[in-house]
């Protein structure tokens, strides 16, 4: 019994021993991991933006940042200089790590940090040479606009090496591995050149349709062209290109990329005054592509956003006037086919004789890899693009001519815009605007309101000559001159008493001029114009609910079309009972409402049935499909597109039986609980999330709200074929110059890009909701931050 009692008390002992290791272990665990917490939650706060206190810079006078509630930056300066500097420590201080990436993607720099994943993008970026027209760009800039340039990259730089000495760096860079260099001038010039690549210019286009002369018979092709050249065929005649090849790994920007703007004349408005109304229409992604900053110096008082890394502010109002823009979409960029000669792969025939291409030499460093003694080849259109991510040897290749490759002055004529005091000297400074093309509306405290579609625009002698490549050894096919300043479209106090743009057609066919073949369907600006032109008494609340209005008009149309079409068809009863859903819908996008997820589940079903011939690799370049695709269903059993899969009649009830089969796989049969927010949901997302999602858990801005909208209503919040809406409104501005001094906003998720600050997605909710705040020009509150000379 003895030996027992010893041997269990021996066994406790152990135990104890055991426990007591167990015990320490999990201590030091414990420890670690509260250490660890503790060391990342300091090393992620440490970065955080500064808002209160003092900070030194290379100032002359002390300047004052006010941070008011909702993150906006209010820069009050005693001269220009110390005013761009702070802004560019600002900017550098919400954005940097966008800022980073903004200019590799523009330079093709990505794979340096990034590694082989981004080589083909690099050398498609570097093909396009944004860089390169940055520099030739800033050749032609005046002292002033260099000086500035130089200021804010002063400002962007200090941030730099004080966050680099004080380990501060947004932690972005330490998940990268890398350290930002200097900030110059030709960044923000780049950055600004990648604005223009992003409202494009219809080069896609015209490979497109290149292609479906190449596939298809030439009535079938010409069916959905924007419309019918009349030399189409001499144009390909004995010339192959194999344009499902060459642009397979293409960057093509989102052909939605637009925006709606109007402004109103204070005889149809509650103040008297007139009203403007701006939201333009990019990618939605965290951090926003926009920050709202208010600048103040000498002569200048100034608010409203601006692009990450770029001075000044190109959207927005001072004391007098205020004014905003959508993309006009003109025929600025054409493809040239270029003979190659076959005894030297860098000359190209002209007018019957070689010409000597330049040859630009662009390393690309990879990440863990080798360099890539990448090279771009120029001809006197441009470079040659359809050879960016293989050299395929081919005699013809694709060369691109664009207005934005040329040396352009936009800044210039931002800091004109800024500070200007009427519509005279504000149409002035858009002489220097060149790239991208822009619908300008203007309103200032006189009660003028005006329109301009604003920038360098090529002359076609006819305008289908814009719809397909053109042959580079003809002179006759070089652009020789562009549409004069003083004939550019301009409309200044109609009678209507509003002016409104949504990336529609601006000019009717009395116009002289050749503007583009390719436009934004017109349910957006249809829908605008119609609650414009209801009342005369509008107030700063309806322009607000008219951003936010979910009114579908291509439902309105094709709705009533289809069940026509589907009478003659034998429906079961669960058809029926849904086609009456969509035959009792008011046809707004409520994302409570299951018929617009069914309207919206019968389109897509009906491009697949459509376009199943199409080669899934130029599929990208079909840019106004929507268009194309609205005008083969009004033309029914007449369309060969149409006709060669049946009768109008079968392909719509095909594509409503697809369509619901589709929603009840994702949503189940009960349509009671269809909701379109079910599907249709803004997210918005960080650039880092694609890489990793535990990196996405943190730095996107929260979960996926449903949200009311589509890509045709005012409203707009475009989805992919997840139900993700990652295209819309990116910033939204209302303004009655009743009260010049106060601007209503919505800068989507947030104005930081810091994801530990208060401003990172106090807007996601808004930007759903409809909500806007106040900012002001004058009696900021908020927290101070004073900067001190060194």
């Amino acid at each position: 019994m003895e030996e027992i009692a010893y041997k269990r008390q021996d066994n406790q002992k152990k135990r104890r021993v055991w426990l007591r290791v167990i015990y320490i272990v999990l201590a030091v665990l414990l420890i670690g991991v509260v250490g660890a917490v503790i060391y990342g939650y300091n090393f992620v706060h440490k970065s955080l933006p500064i808002v209160e206190g003092e900070v030194t810079l290379p100032v002359k006078e002390e300047v004052i940042v006010e941070t008011d509630e909702h993150g906006v930056p209010h820069i009050k300066a005693k001269n220009m200089q110390d005013l761009y500097t702070a802004q560019g420590y600002i900017q550098a201080q919400h954005r940097l790590f966008q800022m980073e990436l903004s200019r590799r993607q523009a330079s093709g720099t990505l794979s340096e940090v990034i590694g082989e994943a981004t080589v083909d993008n690099d050398k498609y970026f570097r093909t396009l040479g944004l860089r390169r027209a940055a520099e030739k760009s800033y050749d032609v800039y005046s002292d002033e606009a260099k000086e500035v340039l130089q200021w804010f990259s002063d400002g962007v730089n200090a941030y730099i090496e004080e966050a680099a000495d004080d380990g501060t760096l947004p932690v972005e860079f330490t998940l990268l591995g890398t350290t930002p260099e200097p900030w110059t001038p030709l960044d923000s010039l780049t950055i600004g050149k990648y604005m223009a690549f992003d409202l494009g210019g219809h080069w896609e286009r015209q490979a497109f349709n290149y292609y479906l002369l190449e596939t298809f018979d030439e009535a079938k092709a010409l069916e959905i062209f924007p419309s019918y050249p009349k030399n189409a065929k001499t144009m390909i005649e004995d010339v192959e290109l194999d344009i499902a090849t060459s642009f397979k790994d293409v960057v093509v920007p989102d052909e939605f990329n637009g925006s709606n703007n109007w402004v109103v004349s204070g005889e149809k408005t509650t103040s008297g005054k007139p009203y403007l109304a701006d939201d333009p229409h990019l990618g939605l992604a965290t951090p926003s592509v926009w920050l709202q900053m208010h600048l103040e110096a000498e002569d200048m008082n100034v608010s409203g956003v601006i692009f990450a890394g770029v001075p000044g502010i190109i959207l927005g109002h001072n004391e007098q006037i205020a004014w905003g823009v959508t993309n006009t979409g003109p025929d600025v960029q054409q493809l040239y086919i270029e003979k190659r000669n076959p005894d030297n792969a860098t000359q190209f025939l002209f007018e019957e004789e070689w010409e000597d291409a330049e040859v630009i030499a662009e390393p690309i460093m990879v990440k863990d890899g080798e360099t890539i003694d990448y090279e771009v080849v120029e001809t006197r259109h441009g470079p040659i693009i359809s050879e960016f991510a293989k050299e395929t040897g081919a005699n013809n290749v694709l060369s691109l001519r664009w207005t934005a490759l040329d040396a352009t002055t936009e800044l210039q004529a931002i800091l004109q815009m800024n500070r200007a005091t009427d519509w005279e000297s504000f149409e002035k400074g858009l002489e220097d605007f060149h790239a991208p093309v822009q619908n300008f509306v203007f309103a200032d405290v006189d009660g003028t309101i005006a329109y301009k579609a604003n920038g360098k625009i090529p002359i076609y002698e006819d305008g289908t000559d814009a719809l397909l490549p053109l042959e580079g050894w003809d002179a006759k096919n070089e652009w020789n001159d562009f549409i004069s300043f003083d004939e550019l479209p301009k409309v200044v106090n109609p009678e209507k008493g509003f002016i409104a743009t949504a990336n529609n057609k601006v000019a009717s066919e009395k116009y002289p001029y050749h503007i583009s073949n390719v436009w934004a369907q017109p349910y957006r600006y249809e829908r605008i114009f119609e609650v414009l032109d209801d009342s005369d008494a509008l107030t700063v609340e309806d322009m607000q609910a008219l951003q936010m209005d979910a009114t579908n008009l291509r439902a309105r149309e094709f709705v009533p079309y289809f069940v026509s079409l589907l009478e003659e068809v034998e429906l079961d009863e669960r058809e029926q009972q849904l086609l009456d859903l969509l035959e009792e819908w008011n046809f707004v996008n409520d994302k409570n409402l299951a018929a617009p997820l069914l309207f919206d589940q019968w389109f897509v079903q009906l491009e697949e049935i459509l376009y199943t011939d199409i080669d899934e690799a130029v599929f990208d370049l079909f840019s106004g499909r929507g268009q194309t695709t609205d005008e083969l269903l009004r033309l029914g059993n007449d369309s060969i597109w149409v006709a060669e899969l049946g009768t109008i009649e079968h392909i719509v009830y095909t594509a409503f039986r697809e369509a619901i089969a589709s929603i009840e796989k994702d949503f189940g049969k009960d349509e009671s609980k269809w909701k379109w927010g079910d599907f249709h949901q803004v997210q918005f997302k960080h650039p880092l999330s694609s890489a990793n999602k535990l990196l996405g858990y943190f730095f996107d801005a929260g979960k996926p709200l449903p949200v009311d909208g589509s890509a045709v209503t005012p409203l707009a919040a475009r989805a992919g074929e997840d139900g993700i809406v990652n295209h819309g409104a990116s910033w939204r501005f209302v303004i009655d110059m009743e009260e010049p001094t106060t601007g209503y906003h919505t800068v989507s998720p947030g104005q930081s890009g810091h994801f530990r600050s208060e401003w990172y997605r106090d807007q996601a909710e808004d930007w759903v909701d409809g909500t806007y705040h106040e900012t002001v020009l004058d009696g900021v509150s908020g927290s101070v931050l004073k900067i001190i000379p060194k």
